[in-house]
């Protein structure tokens, strides 16, 4: 018997199986009145609702929706009312600019487009067919016992599109299918052991890569979602204590903010031997891992993959027989990106000097790159999923990422194109050359460094650093923006012309093991 896989199969369980227990706790702080405690029998009729409201604009099966928004119950809702009535979810970063949101809507060619009430003001330029205001629920949703036309379930039909930035200026969609997301979050809930005991707080962004499939996999389990909006290390203690959380997920820097909370946080480390942070985005400092493991009493547990892998490609969790290592040696094995999860295939393309390319064959691969061909075929060369990202192969089995192929930076968990920093910084009438770079950072992994050199009769300094930085914030999301420019009086270049940018990161990557971090 073969029956295609919905995201909507998530939610159809939780409200059979638990639909008197809350299964959504919101955030109390939200900018329009928070949902408060929503049980899953609430969810499904929420989410019911909003696909009968798209019936009623006349979006059909396969149209896009995008959505502008922090952390929210109504986000939440939103994977399974828009997708789950087989519409294509369009997931984008709350903190672009608003130029860059409209080019995700008219990329995507969406016809709607839900935003944060907090944002309300600033993307009041953005256009679109019908734009509504999250918290606006009487437009958001149909009226109470109006249900959606059925959609016939498809696992090939694209489920959301997620924009990713990489070698090109402007970001590219993945198209993530019905059958990527279920693989991902079976998968990943099977690696992390989760269960209808569990409590997860919303510490990684809904929008990023699908908050790495937990909004589907927490809810098929009827797991309790805990909504948090902003990170903040002593909000997040907080919310551990009071809900009794058991999981989250973040990159490297929400671990450091809740460490550096410590301080400050009276009275016992709540979590302990309890809560398992699963992190991504770039493998933390060993210290951290450390520091997480013996000051917190977390079980740390970290994930590779992409958007374009919906994204669970390996996992490195504790094992068994590392349980008698000292804390830093421990560490150091758990910040390799770690072993495939099931289902994945990886190989390394030795035809690469120094560390080859990674490759994956998988279930989560994305279907291609939204109205891009070119760029699918290039991504899918071979039957093989190319990462971007050089790595190495252990023999017993674990990969370790050494560098990043593709001119992307990552930091604090958000992918930053080199190229789109650097056009910006060209712009400026007093840069003649530039590169852009991701250097070490304690806080972020890495941190985005330009070097410049400055046009006849412009002079470098603090002052025009200063500017530079400002130039790039006017026109790029504050997080793209260069946190240092270095002036140089010429960029290391081939005999053809090219830069080459290995040269110019290698001083900053001095002494350490890989070229990211």
């Amino acid at each position: 018997m073969f029956v295609p896989f919905s995201v909507r199969d998530f939610l159809d369980r939780a409200v059979t199986v638990y639909g008197d227990r809350v299964g959504v706790v919101d955030e109390p702080m939200q900018p329009a009145a928070s949902q408060g405690e929503l049980t899953y029998a609430q969810l499904g009729d929420l989410a019911r609702r909003q696909a009968a409201r798209l019936d009623q604009l006349g979006i059909a099966p396969g149209e896009r929706v995008a959505v502008v928004s922090h952390n929210s119950s109504r986000l939440l809702t939103s994977f399974f009312g828009v997708s789950g009535w087989g519409r294509v979810l369009v997931p984008v970063n709350f903190r672009l600019r608003p130029d860059e949101v409209q080019y995700i809507v008219e990329q995507s060619g969406s016809r709607v487009l839900y935003v944060d009430p907090e944002l309300e003001e600033s993307l009041k330029g953005v256009d679109c067919e019908h734009k509504f205001v999250l918290g606006t629920d009487s437009d958001l949703y149909a009226e109470p016992g109006v249900e959606p036309e059925p959609w016939e379930h498809d696992e090939n039909a694209t489920a959301t599109i997620n924009y990713t930035s990489g070698t090109t200026a402007r970001p590219k969609g993945v198209q993530i299918t019905h059958r990527n997301i279920w693989t991902n979050a079976i998968t990943f809930g099977l690696h992390t052991t989760i269960s209808d005991r569990d409590v997860y707080l919303h510490t990684l962004p809904m929008f990023h890569a699908n908050g790495w499939g937990m909004p589907f996999a927490m809810t098929g389990v009827g797991a309790q979602h805990i909504v948090l909006r902003k990170v903040d290390g002593v909000e997040i203690l907080r919310r551990v204590r009071d809900h009794g959380v058991t999981v989250m997920c973040a990159a490297p820097a929400v671990a450091a903010a809740v460490l550096d909370a410590l301080p400050d946080w009276e009275g016992e480390i709540p979590g302990r031997d309890r809560v398992r942070i699963i992190m991504a985005g770039a493998p933390p400092p060993t210290k951290t891992v450390a520091r997480v493991e013996q000051e917190l009493g977390w079980e740390f547990i970290q994930i590779y993959g992409l958007t374009e892998t919906s994204p669970l490609l390996t996992i490195n969790r504790r094992r068994a027989e590392w349980d008698d290592l000292e804390p830093e040696e421990r560490a150091q094995k758990l910040t390799r990106a770690g072993a495939p999860a099931i289902g994945v295939t990886l190989r390394i393309d030795e035809s690469e000097e120094g560390s080859g390319e990674v490759l994956a064959r998988s279930n989560v691969v994305l279907e291609g790159y939204w109205e891009k061909p070119e760029e699918t075929e290039a991504a899918l060369k071979d039957g093989w999923f190319h990462t971007g990202d050089g790595g190495i192969l252990g023999d017993d089995g674990y990969l370790t990422i050494a560098d990043r192929k593709k001119d992307v930076i990552i930091t604090g968990g958000e992918n930053v194109s080199s190229i789109e920093v650097e056009d910006t910084l060209f712009s400026h009438p007093a840069v003649a050359e530039v590169a852009v770079i991701g250097v070490p950072s304690e806080k972020w992994g890495e941190t985005i460094k330009a070097l410049v050199v400055l046009a006849s009769g412009a002079e470098g300094g603090p002052d025009m650093e200063a500017d530079l930085i400002a130039w790039c914030k006017e026109r790029l999301a504050g997080y793209k923006a260069p946190t240092s420019v270095e002036f140089r009086s010429e960029l290391a270049r081939t005999a053809t012309g090219k830069l080459q940018k290995f040269k110019l990161r290698a001083p900053y990557w001095e002494g350490r093991d890989r070229q990211v971090n």
